[in-house]
This record gives C-alpha cells, sequence and structure tokens, in this order.
C-alpha cells in the first residue's frame, strides 16, 4: 500500500465545532419531532443520528425539553418575522391577502417546521408557540376589522373575536393544505381563503341570530 493511501487512512475525522455540533443536534431533532412529535423522540435517537453520546445532547440543551423549546422558538420567530412583514399597507382585503399567502409561503418553505408548530406542546413547556402567532396576527387584524365594523354601524366590540375567527381559519387550512400534499397551488388556497373571508365580512348581520333559536 501506498504512504499517501497510509495517510489518508490515517488522518483523523475533522473535529465538529461545538457551534456546529448544535446545529447538528437541532436539524436532526427538528426532523424527529416534525415526524413523531414530542413525546415520540428520544434523546437517545438524536444522539445516534448524530453519532454522538447523550451526555452531548444535554450538555447542549439540558435535555430533550430544552432542546424541543430552541426549536420551537425558532419556528416561532421566523413565521411571525414573515407575517409581520408580510402586513405592511393596503386596503383591508389586500391586507387580508398578504396574511393568508404568508402563513402559506411558510409552510411551504418549512414544513417540518410548522408540523412542529402546529402539534400540541409537552404539558409544562414554556415560550411562545402556534397560537401566540395566531394571536399576534390576529391583533393586526384586528385594527382593521375594528374601522370596518365602524363604517357598517357593526359593533366593533366584536372584531377581535372575528379576527380570531379569521386567523384560525387560515391556520386550519393551512394544516389541510399542507396533509393534502400542499396541493391544490399555493396562491389558488389562498385565493379561496380570502374568497370565503371578505365575502363572508361584506354579508355580515348587524343583529346576528340562531335561527334555530327562533
Amino acid at each position: 500500500m501506498s504512504n499517501s493511501s497510509n495517510a489518508r487512512k490515517a488522518a483523523p475525522r475533522s473535529r465538529m465545532t461545538a457551534a456546529g455540533r448544535r446545529e447538528q443536534l437541532i436539524d436532526i431533532a427538528r426532523t424527529l419531532f416534525a415526524e413523531r412529535g414530542f413525546d415520540g423522540t428520544s434523546v437517545e435517537e438524536v444522539a445516534t443520528r448524530a453519532e454522538v453520546s447523550k451526555p452531548v445532547v444535554y450538555e447542549h440543551f439540558g435535555g430533550k425539553e430544552g432542546l424541543y423549546a430552541v426549536i420551537v422558538d425558532r419556528e416561532v420567530t421566523m413565521l411571525l418575522t414573515t407575517m409581520r412583514q408580510a402586513l405592511t399597507s393596503g386596503t383591508s382585503r389586500v391586507l387580508l391577502e398578504q396574511a393568508a399567502v404568508a402563513l402559506l409561503d411558510y409552510i411551504d418553505a418549512q414544513p417540518d417546521g410548522f408540523r412542529i408548530l402546529v402539534r400540541d406542546s409537552p404539558i409544562g413547556a414554556q415560550g411562545a408557540s402556534f397560537q401566540s402567532i395566531i394571536g399576534d396576527t390576529a391583533t393586526r387584524v384586528e385594527g382593521i376589522l375594528v374601522d370596518q365594523f365602524k363604517k357598517r354601524g357593526l359593533d366593533a366590540k366584536m372584531a377581535p373575536m372575528y379576527a380570531q375567527m379569521l386567523v384560525g381559519m387560515m391556520g386550519t387550512t393551512g394544516q389541510w393544505w399542507l396533509a393534502a400534499g400542499r396541493r391544490p397551488a399555493k396562491q389558488v388556497v389562498a385565493t379561496h381563503i380570502v374568497n370565503m373571508a371578505w365575502n363572508g365580512l361584506a354579508g355580515l348581520e348587524k343583529r346576528p341570530r340562531l335561527v334555530s333559536e327562533g
């Protein structure tokens, strides 16, 4: 065997930096949490896939809960940034379209992240969640609805509830769209979300009632 072959064989594997190892563990865990959820993912499997010992995972994150919290925090930040940047200016309908498209853009680009966010969080988990994102976006939409309600003589005190309905509908539809293989096309889904929401708002009654209650 040649000296060059012996040298290649004897060359040690390059050691991963602490920052690089941390990112590797996050990437592996993100995939597992998306596939199996929090309860279905173990520190042992994360360590095995990363080809490290379990103590390495604990050293970086303190345990599975810490690793999960880091991943959720990153996804929350990414989605909130996307939504806030999308809701810029324009007519009420344009803003509604911006919110729908922004959410679908995130789902399309980060399907694993979205799956993690919409799963139930582990008991006792701290920090933001998909619900906090829904609430943040609904707050932005609420201001739009208050103005529209006042102009049309509707009860403006109900605007916060309608904002939650609108944004919640987008989130639920996003889950369905991802499960359906992201079909039909993103723009088609956004168009129909806005169609239902906008035309539903256009037909609001000033004094709604349950017909079944007479």
